[in-house]
């Protein structure tokens, strides 16, 4: 998805031997459609050429403060032109020393100083350079003068230690710009969700499931995460990594999700449930694996619980979102359901449009009616059906 289609960033690298996660930090970057314009320190350029940087972006690469290149001599100001941030990494002790004394000795430290934008730091450095006095209270500084702070991690370090002080991975800090630059329609708003199949067991190796992906919630949870929310995926088992910055609960059975949502759900204010639930479950598992005996072998199945309507029918609930997936008669279905569930917004597809895959095609239903998303990917879809739900959660504040 071409997230940053149209956007203009300035990437600083100053002279750290993280610099080389930089260069494919700048492939990631103008990957994802952004206009990518390097800006070189004299340490950074002893680590990675400028040449490199500039194959990677298409773009001059700027490091000297009186490059005659811009026509009015005058980089320093006209780089941030029409840029949407100014995102350094890696930023050493010293840069962010520089940033926090407004000292401007060359043209990266200058255009952090003459900016209009939001300036982003990936701190890299060693351990004790990270934990020494002087460099927490920059940090702190740092943030407190409106600069966005983007890890630093621990794990391994070029000097053989291990700590924090390690910049982040560059599909990391990738994610943290895409989810930087979204609108926060849900800041402060705390969402639980659920994705993903359950698996109920019938024997130690054998059980119940469905071919459910997770692709959905999983796009969903990234979403609602990107648009500002605290979010806590509770997920069946699934082959896909945690969305940045999300917290997941992992389950196996319906029985287990159901209470991993009902410990999480008194601070929501929204609750999404997304996953495919079994309906049914072995009325009871077998304590060691069922031999093969040649014959009928009979299996009593009990309902499982339904977690989203245990959640809508709380006294004080969350704002509910049901998902329907349907082989026919979708509208019929999924509105009935959203009704006798109470639901204020359900989500229906059919299973032939997206169950599995990577794109998707999506009804929203409400007490207004409903609301075709055309076929899209499903992250395209998920900040769809976000920006719906951010709607309706404005529109209930106002007429409440």
């Amino acid at each position: 998805m071409n997230f940053l289609g149209g956007r203009k960033i300035v990437l600083g690298v100053t002279g750290g031997v993280a610099a080389y996660k930089a260069a494919e930090l700048t492939r990631l970057l103008g990957k994802t459609g952004a206009d990518v314009h390097v800006v070189l320190s004299e340490g950074g350029a002893r680590f990675v050429s400028a040449v490199t940087f500039q194959a990677l972006s298409g773009n001059i690469v700027w490091s000297d403060l009186w490059d005659a290149r811009m026509p009015n001599n005058m980089a320093h100001i006209d780089l941030t032109r029409g840029a949407d941030m100014i995102l350094v990494a890696p930023a050493t002790a010293d840069f962010m020393a520089r940033v926090v004394h407004g000292l401007a000795d060359d043209l990266l430290t200058t255009l952090c100083l003459a900016r209009e934008v939001p300036l982003l730091l990936a701190p890299a450095m060693n351990r004790q350079m990270w934990e020494n006095p002087s460099t927490r209270r920059n940090a702190g500084q740092l943030a407190a003068d409106g600069v966005v702070l983007l890890g630093p991690e621990a794990g391994e370090q070029a000097c053989g230690e291990v700590g924090p002080g390690r910049m982040l991975e560059p599909d990391a800090l990738l994610e943290d710009v895409i989810a930087f630059l979204q609108p926060k329609r849900l800041a402060g708003r705390r969402v639980v969700l659920t994705a993903g199949p359950t698996f109920e067991a019938i024997d130690p190796v054998r059980g119940i499931t469905n071919s459910s992906s997770g692709k959905m919630g999983y796009a969903l949870a990234r979403a609602c995460a990107h648009a500002g929310a605290d979010v806590v995926l509770v997920s069946g088992p699934v082959t896909l990594q945690a969305p940045r910055g999300v917290r997941r609960i992992q389950v196996q059975s319906a029985l287990e999700m159901r209470t991993a949502v009902f410990d999480e759900i008194g601070a929501a204010d929204v609750f999404i449930g997304v996953a495919a639930v079994a309906d049914y479950r072995p009325a009871a598992a077998a304590e060691h694996k069922i031999k093969k005996s040649g014959g009928e072998m009979h299996l009593a199945l009990t309902p499982n619980p339904d977690i989203l309507a245990d959640v809508a029918a709380l006294d004080d609930p969350p704002f509910c979102v049901g998902f329907a997936a349907e082989s026919r008669n979708l509208d019929d279905y999924a509105e009935s359901k959203r009704r006798a569930k109470k639901l204020p917004l359900l989500v229906g597809n059919l299973v032939q449009d997206g169950l599995g895959g990577e794109d998707n095609q999506v009804i929203l239903f409400d007490d207004k009616g409903s609301h075709p998303l055309g076929r899209a990917p499903k992250m395209e879809l998920a900040i769809q059906i976000v920006a719906h739900i951010a709607a309706m959660l404005k529109s209930d504040r106002i007429s409440g």
